[in-house]
């Protein structure tokens, strides 16, 4: 089908077999180009060839890999993924699962615009909390909660995490990533959040924190909130944890979304004293760490009707200030057909991704130019009404493990 292309051929793994299983990817280049890359390659030493390789777009990177045995040994190189690890970013790709039971799907590459069949390691169902940094991404199972794993999906490599402590079965939990791009420690934390018994009014609350240096879980903070409880969005930009809680219906507060600010390194306390906000009455809201940036999708409310859906915004938090930097104009709007006050909402670099749970449609938002545009059109068509889709996005990377 257009647009799709087998991911198995990519895969990582193949790179070691014999160049004769990239095939696929002889439509790379047409005889005029194929004489023009032979007197490139007879004339760039090994360093400089690398460098340029580098620089490709990941699918772009595995295509090479099968032009020659040279380039298929320079991009099998450690030294190759030395020099990829100075490319300081990758488009985001979009996996959409398109299945509500198997957790398969396909992954949109921007700069291709293409789609290609990948199968996600570790992750059971689509269901389960997932939250991606500079090429690694986090599973979460939605039973227990206690079962992680940490992934490259490019490269397949995971590793499964020892269980965090905290309350077991949380009525609500948020799970973040955060990867530092030179050391690629990263940082996992998991927001709890559990009706105190009898009590509809409190909540308790707890935040788990995991290093991958020192490999150990902590529990940061515990606490009981009266008229707020947590919810599962979450994420972290540059050392703070932000998290959205919702109103449990005390007063008549002016919204019924809030977002706590918390400091990883000083672990303020009380929350209530960190609260934002929100930008005006939303339905929902979806947080997202856009170059150390927190940027927020909200889904935007009736004047009359607060829970019904009128409009999408993107606003970016500037200190405790939220500016608006765009609004879905109403044709992709109605592009969604039936949506409904939830929608699935990531991005990093300067793309932000928004799908609809109810159709396999995907809409980009360019940070920098300010620009809506439909991705190519997703190989899956909606097999019957209720039929749900949803997904996440994560920056391809190679030389990133867990």
């Amino acid at each position: 089908m257009e647009g799709e292309t087998s991911w198995n051929s990519h895969c990582i793994d193949d790179m070691s077999k014999d160049i004769g299983e990239f095939d696929s990817f002889s439509e790379l280049s047409d005889e005029g180009n194929k004489e023009m890359i032979v007197s490139v390659d007879s004339i760039l030493p090994d360093d400089l060839l690398e460098r340029i390789l580098a620089y490709l777009p990941i699918a772009s990177i595995f295509r090479a890999s099968s032009v020659c045995r040279r380039w298929h040994e320079i991009v099998s190189s450690k030294r190759f993924l030395w020099n990829f690890s100075y490319v300081l970013s990758q488009k985001p790709w979009y996996f959409m699962f398109t299945s509500s039971d198997e957790p398969v799907g396909y992954a949109y590459d921007p700069i291709l615009r293409k789609w290609y069949s990948i199968e996600l390691p570790c992750i059971q169902t689509p269901n389960w909390f997932i939250a991606s940094s500079c090429g690694l991404v986090c599973f979460m199972d939605n039973d227990s909660r206690s079962e992680l794993h940490v992934c490259n999906p490019i490269t397949k490599i995971c590793k499964k995490l020892q269980e965090p402590p905290g309350m077991k079965f949380s009525d609500y939990s948020a799970l973040s990533l955060s990867v530092s791009r030179t050391s690629h420690n990263y940082t996992i934390s998991i927001v709890k959040s559990k009706q105190v018994p009898g009590n509809f009014l409190q909540w308790d609350l707890s935040i788990h924190i995991y290093d991958s240096e020192t490999m150990m879980w902590a529990t940061s903070l515990t606490e009981v909130l009266t008229g707020w409880r947590g919810g599962d969005e979450s994420v972290i930009c540059d050392g703070v944890l932000y998290f959205l809680i919702y109103s449990t219906g005390v007063g008549t507060p002016e919204n019924r979304h809030s977002l706590v600010a918390y400091n990883l390194s000083s672990r303020s306390s009380p929350l209530i004293r960190s609260l934002i906000p929100v930008p005006g009455p939303l339905t929902c809201g979806r947080l997202m760490n856009l170059k150390g940036k927190l940027v927020m999708v909200g889904g935007i409310g009736k004047p009359d009707r607060p829970d019904i859906i009128k409009g999408i915004g993107i606003w970016v938090l500037n200190g405790r200030n939220w500016v608006e930097v765009g609004r879905m104009p109403h044709k992709f709007f109605q592009g969604f057909g039936e949506l409904d006050d939830v929608f699935a909402s990531s991005g990093t670099d300067n793309l932000v991704y928004i799908q609809s749970y109810g159709a396999p449609a995907l809409l980009v938002f360019d940070m920098n130019q300010k620009l809506w545009k439909w991705s190519l059109k997703c190989p899956v068509s909606k097999k019957f009404p209720l039929q749900l889709f949803t997904g996440f996005c994560f920056e391809p990377r190679l030389e990133i493990a867990p």
